[in-house]
């Protein structure tokens, strides 16, 4: 993800690279076009002093995503969050922090247009349906399961009723965990293999119909608009955290209200 953000910028103009964080040590990197090096640092709080960005782009794991918003927020500068794994806790700090210091930060689990739109769907169909289940398959090195995109799905669905989820009763599992796991009335499967990358469906069922929308991820591209619409997005909302809804206008919610 790190070199497909790098690349994206470098084709948008109003954006410019200016530093970058890795674990390992390095003192400098070179752009994949050659174009120029820009410098590399062990930490965020050493990058952000020597570099000035407007705007931190995170896309690690929730531990390093804490640090790296401390880290930002403490030097009043904006924050666009990919990481994997955070939780309510995680949303509630980063709200905060934004709030104390009065930045922008956007966080998302998933940047893909197509996938924003499934669970905006989700939310406007929930109410007409009585029973939800979401598959998701992933890569087999994806370290998280269920994925956060299928989490913010089942909360979608359940923020467009006024009571949760009741599903049938599943009788006898002759092999526990056959029916996945459950969030608030909403199954959840997870699959990991090798040959996928992200797709995640959900299929609604009523009296005699059922309904079922798909995204499908074919390749990390397809994440890129919706980085470049957030990174643009971020300093907009100075003291809010704000998902990919808001950014792309679909929803005046915040993150923290889904």
């Amino acid at each position: 993800m790190g070199r497909q953000v790098i690349g994206a910028l470098l084709q948008t103009a109003d954006l410019e690279i200016v530093g970058g964080v890795r674990r390992s040590p390095q003192e400098v990197f070179l752009l994949p076009d050659g174009s120029r090096t820009v410098p590399i640092f062990s930490k965020v709080d050493s990058a952000i002093e020597a570099c000035h960005p407007r705007v931190v782009v995170d896309f690690t794991n929730a531990d390093v995503a804490r640090a790296s918003a401390w880290a930002a927020a403490s030097a009043g500068v904006n924050l666009v969050i990919g990481s994997t794994g955070l939780v309510k806790a995680d949303l509630e700090g980063l709200s905060n922090l934004a709030s104390q210091h009065q930045i922008g930060i956007v966080v998302a689990p998933n940047f893909a247009i197509g996938a924003v739109l499934l669970t905006y769907f989700a939310r406007i169909a929930a109410r007409h349906f009585d029973y939800a289940e979401i598959v998701e398959t992933h890569h087999e090195k994806k370290i998280d399961s269920p994925s956060g995109t299928s989490l913010e799905i089942a909360r979608s669905l359940n923020a467009g009723r006024s009571v949760p989820f009741q599903p049938p009763a599943s009788g006898k599992q002759v092999l526990e965990g056959t029916r996945g796991g459950w969030m608030d009335g909403v199954p959840i499967h997870s699959i990991r293999m090798s040959g996928r990358l992200a797709h995640h469906e959900l299929v609604l069922g009523g009296a005699g119909q059922t309904l079922t929308v798909r995204h499908d991820t074919i390749d990390r591209e397809c994440y890129m608009p919706g980085v470049i619409a957030a990174i643009r997005a971020a300093n907009r909302y100075a003291g809010k955290v704000v998902g990919m809804e808001e950014v792309l206008g679909l929803s005046g919610r915040s993150a923290l209200q889904i």
